[in-house]
Protein backbone atom coordinates (compact mmCIF):
# COMPACT_ATOMS: atom_id res chain seq x y z
CA UNK A 1 0.00 0.00 0.00
CA UNK A 2 1.15 3.53 -0.96
CA UNK A 3 1.67 5.50 2.02
CA UNK A 4 2.16 9.41 2.15
CA UNK A 5 3.33 9.58 5.77
CA UNK A 6 6.31 11.41 7.44
CA UNK A 7 8.78 8.55 6.59
CA UNK A 8 7.48 8.59 2.73
CA UNK A 9 9.78 6.91 0.40
CA UNK A 10 9.70 9.98 -1.52
CA UNK A 11 11.72 11.56 1.08
CA UNK A 12 13.98 8.61 1.93
CA UNK A 13 14.83 8.61 -2.01
CA UNK A 14 15.96 12.32 -1.68
CA UNK A 15 19.77 11.81 -0.37
CA UNK A 16 20.73 12.85 -4.08
CA UNK A 17 21.97 16.20 -4.20
CA UNK A 18 19.17 17.90 -6.28
CA UNK A 19 19.49 21.46 -7.62
CA UNK A 20 16.54 24.02 -5.70
CA UNK A 21 14.83 25.34 -8.57
CA UNK A 22 14.15 29.20 -8.91
CA UNK A 23 10.91 30.07 -7.62
CA UNK A 24 10.83 32.84 -9.91
CA UNK A 25 10.27 36.30 -8.23
CA UNK A 26 12.64 38.06 -5.76
CA UNK A 27 10.44 38.27 -2.69
CA UNK A 28 8.78 34.90 -2.25
CA UNK A 29 5.71 34.29 0.16
CA UNK A 30 3.46 31.68 1.02
CA UNK A 31 1.31 32.35 -2.09
CA UNK A 32 3.92 31.89 -4.36
CA UNK A 33 2.88 29.34 -6.84
CA UNK A 34 5.09 26.00 -6.97
CA UNK A 35 3.05 23.60 -9.26
CA UNK A 36 -0.63 23.25 -10.36
CA UNK A 37 -2.88 19.97 -10.49
CA UNK A 38 -5.55 20.48 -12.45
CA UNK A 39 -5.95 23.70 -11.72
CA UNK A 40 -5.02 23.66 -7.69
CA UNK A 41 -2.58 25.09 -6.47
CA UNK A 42 0.63 24.29 -4.77
CA UNK A 43 2.01 27.03 -2.85
CA UNK A 44 5.27 27.42 -0.96
CA UNK A 45 3.48 27.90 2.23
CA UNK A 46 2.09 24.20 1.71
CA UNK A 47 5.88 23.13 1.07
CA UNK A 48 7.16 24.90 4.38
CA UNK A 49 4.22 23.21 5.79
CA UNK A 50 4.79 19.44 4.77
CA UNK A 51 8.69 20.31 5.70
CA UNK A 52 7.83 21.20 9.23
CA UNK A 53 5.97 17.97 9.92
CA UNK A 54 8.77 15.90 8.79
CA UNK A 55 11.16 13.73 11.42
CA UNK A 56 14.17 15.45 12.91
CA UNK A 57 16.63 13.55 10.56
CA UNK A 58 14.75 14.41 7.64
CA UNK A 59 14.55 18.28 8.13
CA UNK A 60 17.90 18.66 9.20
CA UNK A 61 18.97 17.38 5.32
CA UNK A 62 19.79 20.47 3.22
CA UNK A 63 17.21 22.11 1.21
CA UNK A 64 18.48 21.28 -2.16
CA UNK A 65 17.79 17.71 -1.35
CA UNK A 66 14.81 18.18 -0.11
CA UNK A 67 12.81 20.97 -2.09
CA UNK A 68 12.00 18.90 -5.52
CA UNK A 69 11.11 15.61 -3.75
CA UNK A 70 8.98 17.55 -1.40
CA UNK A 71 7.18 18.94 -4.20
CA UNK A 72 6.63 16.08 -6.12
CA UNK A 73 5.03 14.33 -2.86
CA UNK A 74 2.75 17.45 -2.65
CA UNK A 75 1.86 17.12 -6.26
CA UNK A 76 1.26 13.25 -5.95
CA UNK A 77 -0.64 13.57 -3.23
CA UNK A 78 -2.83 15.89 -4.55
CA UNK A 79 -3.65 13.78 -8.31
CA UNK A 80 -4.77 11.12 -5.61
CA UNK A 81 -6.59 13.32 -3.51
CA UNK A 82 -8.70 14.12 -6.62
CA UNK A 83 -9.27 11.32 -7.92
CA UNK A 84 -10.42 10.07 -4.42
CA UNK A 85 -12.54 12.38 -3.87
CA UNK A 86 -16.22 11.25 -3.15
CA UNK A 87 -14.74 7.83 -2.83
CA UNK A 88 -14.44 7.59 1.11
CA UNK A 89 -15.83 4.52 2.91
CA UNK A 90 -18.11 5.72 6.28
CA UNK A 91 -15.06 4.59 7.58
CA UNK A 92 -12.83 6.64 5.99
CA UNK A 93 -14.95 9.86 5.74
CA UNK A 94 -15.90 9.72 9.34
CA UNK A 95 -12.29 8.96 10.36
CA UNK A 96 -11.17 12.32 8.39
CA UNK A 97 -14.09 14.61 10.32
CA UNK A 98 -12.53 13.89 13.88
CA UNK A 99 -9.02 14.27 12.42
CA UNK A 100 -10.24 17.66 11.08
CA UNK A 101 -12.15 18.21 14.09
CA UNK A 102 -8.97 17.51 16.37
CA UNK A 103 -6.75 19.71 13.80
CA UNK A 104 -8.63 22.74 13.58
CA UNK A 105 -9.37 22.61 17.97
CA UNK A 106 -5.67 21.71 18.99
CA UNK A 107 -5.52 25.21 16.54
CA UNK A 108 -7.78 27.20 18.78
CA UNK A 109 -6.18 25.79 21.85
CA UNK A 110 -2.43 26.68 20.91
CA UNK A 111 -3.66 30.03 19.72
CA UNK A 112 -5.12 31.01 23.09
CA UNK A 113 -2.15 29.46 25.06
CA UNK A 114 0.20 31.23 23.11
CA UNK A 115 -1.73 34.41 23.82
CA UNK A 116 -1.43 34.01 27.42
CA UNK A 117 2.46 34.58 27.61
CA UNK A 118 2.53 38.23 28.21
CA UNK A 119 5.42 40.09 29.79
CA UNK A 120 2.16 41.34 31.96
CA UNK A 121 0.59 37.94 32.64
CA UNK A 122 3.58 36.29 33.95
CA UNK A 123 4.68 39.12 36.06
CA UNK A 124 1.39 39.06 37.57
CA UNK A 125 1.54 35.89 38.05
CA UNK A 126 4.60 35.71 39.95
CA UNK A 127 3.56 38.30 42.34
CA UNK A 128 0.95 36.44 43.47
CA UNK A 129 3.19 33.52 43.81
CA UNK A 130 5.66 34.86 45.46
CA UNK A 131 3.12 36.52 48.11
CA UNK A 132 1.51 33.53 48.70
CA UNK A 133 4.73 32.07 49.06
CA UNK A 134 6.16 34.36 51.66
CA UNK A 135 2.67 34.50 53.45
CA UNK A 136 3.49 31.04 54.50
CA UNK A 137 5.72 30.24 57.66
CA UNK A 138 9.06 30.27 57.11
CA UNK A 139 10.91 27.20 57.49
CA UNK A 140 15.00 26.45 57.24
CA UNK A 141 16.79 25.67 54.41
CA UNK A 142 19.85 24.02 54.06
CA UNK A 143 23.11 24.22 51.84
CA UNK A 144 25.02 20.65 52.60
CA UNK A 145 27.66 18.82 50.57
CA UNK A 146 28.68 15.67 51.33
CA UNK A 147 31.79 12.46 50.29
CA UNK A 148 29.70 9.07 49.89
CA UNK A 149 31.69 5.66 50.19
CA UNK A 150 31.13 2.24 50.28
CA UNK A 151 32.60 1.27 54.07
CA UNK A 152 32.81 2.79 56.79
CA UNK A 153 36.75 2.25 56.59
CA UNK A 154 37.13 4.91 53.88
CA UNK A 155 34.54 6.87 55.22
CA UNK A 156 37.02 7.44 58.64
CA UNK A 157 40.20 7.67 56.30
CA UNK A 158 38.35 10.33 54.39
CA UNK A 159 37.42 12.10 58.18
CA UNK A 160 40.76 12.01 59.42
CA UNK A 161 42.35 13.93 55.97
CA UNK A 162 39.68 16.20 56.62
CA UNK A 163 40.81 17.07 60.25
CA UNK A 164 44.67 17.06 59.01
CA UNK A 165 43.36 20.48 56.64
CA UNK A 166 42.43 18.37 53.22
CA UNK A 167 39.95 20.01 50.85
CA UNK A 168 35.94 18.72 51.57
CA UNK A 169 35.13 19.50 47.34
CA UNK A 170 38.46 17.91 46.05
CA UNK A 171 37.98 14.81 48.67
CA UNK A 172 34.06 14.47 47.02
CA UNK A 173 35.84 14.76 43.92
CA UNK A 174 38.16 11.96 43.91
CA UNK A 175 36.19 9.86 46.17
CA UNK A 176 32.35 10.03 46.13
CA UNK A 177 30.63 7.82 44.29
CA UNK A 178 26.88 9.51 43.48
CA UNK A 179 26.78 12.27 40.77
CA UNK A 180 27.74 15.38 43.34
CA UNK A 181 30.91 14.61 43.37
CA UNK A 182 31.55 16.45 39.64
CA UNK A 183 30.35 19.86 41.57
CA UNK A 184 32.40 18.59 45.04
CA UNK A 185 29.70 16.86 46.35
CA UNK A 186 27.59 20.02 46.40
CA UNK A 187 23.93 19.07 47.05
CA UNK A 188 23.03 22.16 46.38
CA UNK A 189 19.61 23.82 48.52
CA UNK A 190 16.98 21.61 50.37
CA UNK A 191 14.05 22.19 53.18
CA UNK A 192 12.76 19.46 55.32
CA UNK A 193 12.07 16.36 54.60
CA UNK A 194 14.19 16.63 51.10
CA UNK A 195 16.68 14.28 52.40
CA UNK A 196 16.09 10.94 54.05
CA UNK A 197 15.53 11.46 58.28
CA UNK A 198 19.19 9.97 58.92
CA UNK A 199 21.13 13.00 56.42
CA UNK A 200 18.58 15.34 57.55
CA UNK A 201 18.98 15.03 61.16
CA UNK A 202 22.94 15.28 60.94
CA UNK A 203 22.80 18.31 59.02
CA UNK A 204 20.37 20.02 61.41
CA UNK A 205 22.90 19.19 64.39
CA UNK A 206 25.71 20.68 62.30
CA UNK A 207 26.91 24.65 62.40
CA UNK A 208 27.87 26.33 58.98
CA UNK A 209 31.41 25.31 58.49
CA UNK A 210 31.25 22.06 60.47
CA UNK A 211 31.48 18.65 59.12
CA UNK A 212 29.85 15.39 60.58
CA UNK A 213 31.10 10.87 59.61
CA UNK A 214 30.92 8.69 59.33
CA UNK A 215 27.37 8.39 59.13
CA UNK A 216 25.67 5.76 57.25
CA UNK A 217 22.66 5.59 55.24
CA UNK A 218 20.94 3.09 53.04
CA UNK A 219 23.11 4.14 50.22
CA UNK A 220 26.65 3.81 51.27
CA UNK A 221 29.07 5.67 54.44
CA UNK A 222 28.45 9.60 54.36
CA UNK A 223 30.92 12.62 55.37
CA UNK A 224 28.52 15.47 55.51
CA UNK A 225 29.29 19.46 55.51
CA UNK A 226 27.13 21.95 56.11
CA UNK A 227 27.61 24.76 54.09
CA UNK A 228 24.98 27.90 54.62
CA UNK A 229 21.80 27.71 56.40
CA UNK A 230 18.81 30.32 55.36
CA UNK A 231 15.02 30.83 56.00
CA UNK A 232 12.78 30.00 52.79
CA UNK A 233 11.53 32.56 50.45
CA UNK A 234 10.05 32.84 46.84
CA UNK A 235 12.35 31.90 44.42
CA UNK A 236 13.48 34.41 42.03
CA UNK A 237 11.29 34.54 38.69
CA UNK A 238 13.80 32.50 36.20
CA UNK A 239 13.85 30.21 38.55
CA UNK A 240 10.39 29.52 38.34
CA UNK A 241 9.43 31.21 34.92
CA UNK A 242 9.00 27.99 32.94
CA UNK A 243 6.63 26.76 35.33
CA UNK A 244 4.52 29.66 35.48
CA UNK A 245 4.32 30.08 31.77
CA UNK A 246 3.26 26.53 31.78
CA UNK A 247 0.12 27.00 34.53
CA UNK A 248 -0.88 30.04 32.41
CA UNK A 249 -0.88 27.95 28.85
CA UNK A 250 -3.05 25.53 31.00
CA UNK A 251 -5.28 28.23 32.44
CA UNK A 252 -5.91 29.95 28.84
CA UNK A 253 -6.68 26.63 27.17
CA UNK A 254 -9.01 25.82 29.57
CA UNK A 255 -11.04 29.08 30.07
CA UNK A 256 -11.30 28.52 25.90
CA UNK A 257 -12.42 25.21 26.26
CA UNK A 258 -15.20 26.48 28.75
CA UNK A 259 -15.66 30.06 26.32
CA UNK A 260 -16.40 27.56 23.57
CA UNK A 261 -18.63 25.43 25.80
CA UNK A 262 -20.77 27.87 27.33
CA UNK A 263 -21.08 29.73 24.02
CA UNK A 264 -22.55 26.58 22.29
CA UNK A 265 -26.12 25.28 21.95
CA UNK A 266 -24.93 22.05 23.00
CA UNK A 267 -27.53 18.72 23.22
CA UNK A 268 -27.00 15.63 25.00
CA UNK A 269 -28.87 12.64 23.78
CA UNK A 270 -26.36 9.65 24.93
CA UNK A 271 -27.44 9.28 28.18
CA UNK A 272 -29.72 5.94 27.42
CA UNK A 273 -26.59 4.07 25.53
CA UNK A 274 -25.43 1.25 26.84
CA UNK A 275 -21.01 2.25 27.19
CA UNK A 276 -19.88 -1.52 26.03
CA UNK A 277 -21.45 0.19 22.00
CA UNK A 278 -18.07 1.27 22.76
CA UNK A 279 -16.61 -1.85 21.19
CA UNK A 280 -19.13 -2.32 18.19
CA UNK A 281 -16.50 -1.06 15.20
CA UNK A 282 -17.75 -3.32 12.74
CA UNK A 283 -20.57 -0.20 12.78
CA UNK A 284 -18.05 1.83 11.04
CA UNK A 285 -18.05 -0.74 7.89
CA UNK A 286 -22.02 -1.48 7.96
Amino acid sequence: MVSFSRTSAVILAAGLALSSPALGEDTPSRSTVLATVNGTEITLGHLLAARATLPEQFQSMPPEALFEPLIEQLIEQTALMQEAEGTLSPREQIELENEQRAFIANAALTRAAEAAITDDNVSEAYTAFATEFDGREPTPEFNASHIIVETEEEAQALREMLDEGADFAELAREHSLDGAAAGGGSLGWFGPGAMIPEFEEAVVELEIGEYMGPLETQFGWHIVLLNDTRMSSAPPLEDVREAIEQNLQREAAQAEVTRAKESASIERSFEDFDPSVLMRTELLDD
